[in-house]
């Protein structure tokens, strides 16, 4: 009889023989990818030991999903060199939604290619190859990948410094054990195998039929622009056939509402080559919606204690050092340029300049809290790869606010300003939302990108947390991806296909009033420094529109439609009846338009309903005759004869309570 060891499964102590592995534990169980071995990701072939923790990993949780992807990846590039032998492998991890794998071969990848290599992987798949790790030496790994030299660039044995990996890597390198996973087929031979940390599922089989190759493009190794130009094949997996097309029709559906797309059609705005990537330029019906949106925050910033103020598009280089974001941030701005011998540059954020404002006076305890707003247009200096639309831009405002406030005010400032972004999300109609908190990365990893002492960033995060948890709101937290100045909230809404979306951040800063030397008298009469937190509603209302593009499809509230009626008579000689309707309406402050033009009445119902304007007004000779007319809804509904103030009335009605029709 074998000796017996004791593990943790699910919380219950079980004694099971030596060299159990995992797999023995689930035995029977198929939907258990891999293990969770005392914290740690591990194959369902992993020996577990005496005193281990043992938790199954399904596709049902991100982890599980990860290494399915990951080894569809594997797949993927076993594909890629049985097709082409003298393609050289980069790196291959998941990613959000798939994953992908980077190839150096001597031609790009066509939509024919990836087509051929879905059939290959499919066949690679059905053979139910084995993932089997290997444990190799340095040397060892040196000798058996000596064809492939950007593996041994990664594991520093050639070309770079160990422990220099690419991101995303899937090998660890500089000191760490290496290993080898090798496919081998059911007779035992091996089929192809990679350098990689793993883990992987059990078996190619597991993929099944719920894996696609998606598209191709060119990627430079390791991220650099000096490093070779490689071949990236991205593909998405998922757990179940269902759950492949689920995904690509969500995929579908995005496409039919791309702000790009929607923005060209509706004639909202365009982003010219002659201006540059990132910046761009808003049409009259573009500029109503933004309008309507500045018109809105500038008021609500009102009503919520805000005071309006304006900044400069540059300043002195010297502010930006001041405020810690150079050297912090330098490569999100744009370079200095010289005016009268002084470097200046242009403003990447709005703050250091509201410090000023702060700075120019003596401030008192009454006065706090202060509370500074603007539409304060910034510039940043994006990787052309990240530009994308209104999402991703390199000149855009934002509707800056920053609240100066004591210690003891701090957590009610920022549920006030908490309280504050939820109601205009709310507003704009974005009702789904969790929140996000971004800390200091946690002990024992570099803390050189972050500016202040342990106990400053305890307190503050303490605070953001309480307030996150009293709210009642999902709360995801976010490790590492704080401010160099401080932690924050982040609002992830998710707009009406399930797509999450950073939106509004409350950021609190407890650095700047120091490096600004910023100062209040005290009720006792010292002087004591401010707490000072950021916040941005919008975020960027460039951004924030095209979300909202997005999430309406186009088909936007009355409230924030360029175009609230159209009016289309059903033949020239109502044209002018239509007119008069439509100057009433104006006077109610009523966005019209009156097709005049020469398409004959289908078309222009038609046109009507492509521009997904909320109300068609239209008249013939009954309603004329009635003083009436006939409302065509957005959804296609219809109602007759309806006299002319009454349609008024119902058109400003659904304007002024900001419903969607």
């Amino acid at each position: 009889m074998s000796a017996q060891i004791t593990v943790t499964i699910a919380g219950s102590e079980r004694q099971v023989p030596e060299q159990t592995t995992a797999a023995d534990l689930f035995e029977g169980d198929r939907a258990v990818l891999v293990a969770r071995v005392n914290g740690e990701l591990r194959d369902l072939a992993h020996v577990v030991a005496d005193g281990d923790v043992v938790e199954p990993v399904t596709a049902q949780e991100q982890d599980g999903l990860d290494v399915l992807r990951h080894s569809a990846a594997h797949v993927l590039a076993q594909a890629v060199q049985e097709v082409n032998p003298k393609a050289k492998l980069g790196i291959g991890p998941p990613v959000r939604d798939g994953f992908y794998y980077d190839f150096d071969v001597d031609e790009a990848f066509t939509p024919e290619d990836l087509k051929a290599l879905e059939k290959v992987m499919q066949r690679i798949v059905n053979e139910g190859q084995t993932f089997v790790r290997r444990e190799v030496s340095d040397e060892a790994a040196a000798v058996e990948l000596a064809d492939e030299p950007y593996k041994i660039e990664l594991i520093g044995l050639k070309g770079g410094a160990a422990g220099d990996a690419a991101e995303g890597a899937d090998v660890e390198v500089g000191g760490a054990q290496l290993t080898i996973y090798d496919n081998v087929k059911r007779d035992g031979s091996r089929a192809w195998g990679d350098l990689c940390r793993g883990p992987h599922v059990p078996t190619t089989k597991v993929l099944g039929n719920a894996f696609k190759l998606m598209r191709s493009g060119g990627a430079y190794w390791r991220g650099s622009e000096k490093n070779p130009q490689l071949q990236r094949v991205y593909g998405t997996a998922w757990a179940t056939k269902d759950e492949l097309k689920a995904y690509l029709d969500r995929l579908a559906e995005a496409e039919k509402r791309d702000h790009r797309k929607i923005g060209a059609e509706q004639d909202l705005f365009s982003f010219p080559d002659e201006l540059g990537s990132g910046l761009p330029v808003f049409h009259p019906k573009g500029g109503v919606i933004k309008r309507e949106m500045e018109d809105y925050v500038r008021l609500r910033h009102i009503e919520e204690g805000f005071e309006y103020v304006g900044t400069p598009h540059i300043s002195k280089e010297q502010l930006f050092h001041t405020s810690g974001h150079l050297p912090y941030y330098a490569e999100g701005m744009f370079a200095p340029f010289d005016v009268d011998g002084t470097d200046y540059r242009l403003k990447a954020m709005n703050c250091p300049m509201h410090n000023l404002i702060y700075r120019s006076r003596g401030r008192s305890y009454r006065e706090l809290p202060l509370r500074l707003f603007e539409f304060g247009h910034v510039y940043r200096n994006e990787k052309s790869g990240v530009v994308h639309g209104l999402t991703r831009v390199r000149g855009f405002a934002q509707d800056d606010s920053h609240s100066y406030v004591t210690a003891e005010q701090a957590p009610g400032e920022i549920k006030h300003l908490l309280d504050f972004v939820l109601s205009l999300l709310r507003d704009f109609g974005m009702d789904d939302y969790y929140l996000e908190l971004s800390t200091r990365e946690t002990e024992g990893d570099k803390k050189d990108k972050f500016i202040g002492s342990d106990d400053q960033w305890e307190l503050a995060t303490e605070v953001l947390r309480d307030v996150a948890t009293e709210s009642g709101l999902e709360l995801v937290m976010d490790p590492g991806g704080a401010a160099y100045y401080g932690p924050k909230i982040s609002v992830q809404a998710r707009d009406a296909i399930g797509r999450t979306w950073q939106m509004s951040t409350i950021q609190y800063d407890f650095n700047q009033p120091e490096r600004f030397g910023l100062e209040y008298q005290a009720a006792d009469g010292s002087r004591q420094q401010p707490v000072m937190i950021h916040s941005a509603k919008f975020g960027s209302i460039e951004r924030f529109l095209g979300v909202l593009v997005e999430h309406y499809a186009g088909a936007f509230p009355p409230w924030l439609s360029p175009v609230q009626v159209l009016a289309v008579p059903v033949a020239e000689e109502y044209s002018e009846y239509l007119h008069d309707v439509a100057k009433q309406l104006r006077r109610k402050g009523i966005r019209v338009e009156i097709d005049d033009s020469d398409d004959r009445f289908p078309k222009k119902i038609r046109n009507a309903s492509k521009s997904r304007v909320p109300f068609t007004l239209i008249a013939g000779e009954e309603d004329r005759s009635a003083g009436a007319v006939s409302f065509r809804y957005r959804n296609g509904e219809q109602k007759n004869g309806v006299p002319i103030a009454d349609a008024i009335a119902e058109v400003v009605a659904a304007v002024e309570a900001r419903t969607q029709v």
